[in-house]
């Protein structure tokens, strides 16, 4: 997907209903109150000796930051915002709202923005569920405030 893609991909989530229900969309994933797009998945890393995969997540995050940029343009400057604690507090147990709980179980912090006039946030990350799997580059569109 070219940068083009990703913004129309991104513009297009800040305007359509949320599903009603959890589960698969033609992006990536949604559910009450939050879309999730993957913008770009990687191949895997089961056989790999380290450095593919190191240099794979240098380019996704790259990839996070010029896309970052180009929204900055439109946003201001992104807020950066670290899902650390976010995960902390769901591993004790805390009830956190989504899309905000299941992201920070693979997505170490965002990029995130709340555009004037808007009543939606918006948030760019970099994922990757374990060291043998792809990462991803996530944009999440979501009414519901970082915790």
């Amino acid at each position: 997907m070219t940068i083009a893609q990703q913004l129309a991909t991104i513009d297009r989530l800040c305007s359509e209903d949320f599903p009603a229900e959890q589960g698969r969309s033609p992006a990536g994933s949604g559910g009450p109150g939050y879309h999730i797009a993957e913008l770009a998945t990687s191949e895997e890393f089961w056989e790999d000796d380290g450095s593919a995969r190191e240099e794979t997540e240098e380019q996704f995050e790259a990839d996070r930051d010029g896309l970052s940029e180009r929204l900055a343009h439109r946003w201001g400057t992104p807020r950066h915002f670290s899902l650390s604690s976010v995960f902390d507090r769901t591993t004790a147990g805390e009830d956190i709202p989504e899309p905000w709980g299941t992201l920070s179980a693979h997505v170490p912090d965002v990029h995130l923005w709340k555009p004037d006039g808007h009543d939606r946030w918006v948030a760019l990350g970099v994922s990757q569920w374990d060291r043998e799997l792809p990462f991803q580059l996530l944009a999440v569109v979501t009414e519901t405030d970082p915790p």
